[in-house]
């Protein structure tokens, strides 16, 4: 029977008040595991009151207070980090481990939130001029808003939520109608590391609810994590309402591989990053870009045998590589994009549909799949696809493969797989891609240091996580004092300075 999901408000599990609820799929089984409310507008107001109420006592506690709870909250998510991995795996599919992986990203922007008491000083600047003294202070904006995808229902809300909350803000997350269930565990993981209620709110919804939050008075700031389509509509919106927006969107990663990579490391690499999480990633290589002929039928070679033996299985299987993907619509627009990869003339080395799992018949399961002699002009490499296909575009040179990565309208991530520092550091110069790997074919940073990417992959200018995370946070304030000293300068008409 489908359990009837619920929002998280002031603390507590809110039911439903709108009558409106989206079925959320187990998607190993394609049964329906639950119901989850989409929000009124009424219930969006309700939430933005709540937290409202809440963040100016929450903005007030002192920053070692602050630190202490996001410590508190680090051991709540690891002691209780396979409760969460469960609840991401029932509902997104993804193998177990895969999730715990999941889970240590998020602990890892914890982690670097237990700095905030120096994160968020401000400056000193004493005797700027006549016994003034200058300094800065960095405050709260509010209420803010989190949009989250469903590939990363724990990850994503903590590299958003975790800072603003840390900053002295109250947050209110909309997650992924798909897999809604991470976020409410996650929201009692606040709730029981000491957080005040109204600070971490969860509110399921649909395009009510997003633009409730877009469109609000009392909302400043607004972070998005999904498609390019709604992340321009996101920003577009938040920003015609006059709040800060960033907006991390869609992607198309390539991986250079250059005649001089060892090419196991390479092949071991593609594995991980075009098939890990049955592609379902953001940062996911989706396209292969051997340089040299000689390269690409080396690559190709060796890849097919690999692909053809992906484990594919449930996330209870521990020896599952791949799990199915979110819904069955997202598994026949994949195949839409198979098929037509293969009218436009690709080469279809291994073909990924048509798998079906003992016992798993109705899920939403996909082999991988994967394409050589893939061409720009294809849909196939222009569109991000989403899914566990793995496009092989060749490169006659380095130079070629270069313009290929700028050329394309995402600049999320990029990789090269090379044994010449010479040309990884042109490479590093040249492409006009937000995070680079070298060697690496998921560069994601760690939680210190910023994520974002470049081109239609981001619309905003700032990143997420790291020091960035702070200034999007917060509001500056600039204070020039001088206290009486006896000193009599009359009044003055010309605009001060320090002379």
């Amino acid at each position: 029977m489908a359990t009837e999901l619920t929002h998280y408000i002031g603390g507590k599990h809110v039911k439903g008040g709108s009558g409106r609820f989206a079925d959320v799929f187990n998607p190993a089984t394609g049964d329906v595991s639950g119901q989850v409310p989409l929000a009124n507008e009424d219930e969006v107001n309700a939430v933005i009151e709540n937290s409202q109420a809440a963040f100016h006592a929450w903005a007030a506690t002192p920053v070692p207070k602050r630190a202490a709870i996001m410590f508190s909250m680090r051991e709540v998510m690891t002691q209780k980090k396979d409760k969460l991995a469960e609840a991401i795996s029932q509902e997104h599919g993804k193998t177990f481990e895969d999730a715990l992986g999941e889970i240590q990203r998020g602990i890892d922007v914890v982690e670097f939130a237990c700095g905030i008491p120096h994160l968020i000083k401000g400056e000193l600047s004493p005797n700027v001029g006549g016994d003034i003294d200058t300094y800065s202070i960095r405050e709260a904006l509010g209420v803010v808003g989190g949009i989250t995808p469903f590939n990363f229902p724990v990850m994503v809300p903590c590299w958003m939520g975790v800072m603003a909350v840390a900053c002295g803000n109250a947050f209110i997350n909309k997650p992924s109608e798909r897999d809604p269930s991470a976020a409410l565990i996650l929201a009692e993981f606040w709730t029981e590391a000491g957080l005040p209620d109204g600070i971490w709110n969860v509110l399921n919804g649909d395009k009510v609810a997003v633009d409730g939050l877009l469109t609000h008075l009392n909302v400043p700031a607004i972070s998005f994590v999904g498609s390019t389509k709604i992340g321009e509509y996101v920003y577009q919106t938040g920003n015609a309402h006059n709040k800060r927006v960033q907006s991390f969107c869609g992607a198309k990663n390539h991986m250079i591989v250059m005649p001089d990579a060892n090419m196991d490391q390479a092949v071991d690499a593609l594995m991980g990053a075009g098939y890990g999480s049955a592609g379902e990633r953001c940062m996911a290589i989706s396209v292969a870009v051997p340089v040299g002929e000689g390269t690409a039928d080396e690559l190709v070679k060796r890849l097919k045998p690999r692909v053809q033996g992906l484990k594919i299985g449930p996330y209870n299987d521990p020896e599952a590589d791949m799990g199915p993907v979110i819904t069955g619509e997202a598994k026949d627009r994949i195949e839409g994009f198979i098929t037509q990869g293969t009218k436009e003339g690709a080469d279809l080395v291994v073909d990924g549909r048509g798998v079906s799992l003992q016992g798993y018949e109705e899920g939403f399961f996909l082999g991988g799949s994967l394409f050589d002699r893939v061409t720009p002009e294809m849909e196939i490499y222009k569109q991000e696809i989403f899914g566990p296909v793995l496009s092989v575009a060749r490169a006659r040179d380095f130079d070629q493969a270069v313009t290929m990565v700028n050329d394309h309208e995402y600049g999320n991530g990029v990789a090269i797989f090379t044994q010449d520092g010479d040309a990884a550091r042109a490479f590093s110069s040249k492409v006009d891609v937000g995070m680079i790997g070298v060697n690496v074919p998921i560069p994601v940073p760690m939680a210190f240091h910023h994520f974002g990417g470049s081109k239609r992959s981001k619309f905003g200018d700032s990143q997420m996580h790291g020091p960035q995370s702070v200034h999007f946070f917060t509001k500056m304030k600039t204070v020039s004092a001088r206290w009486p000293s006896g000193i009599k300068d009359g009044a003055q008409f010309t605009m001060p300075t320090n002379r």
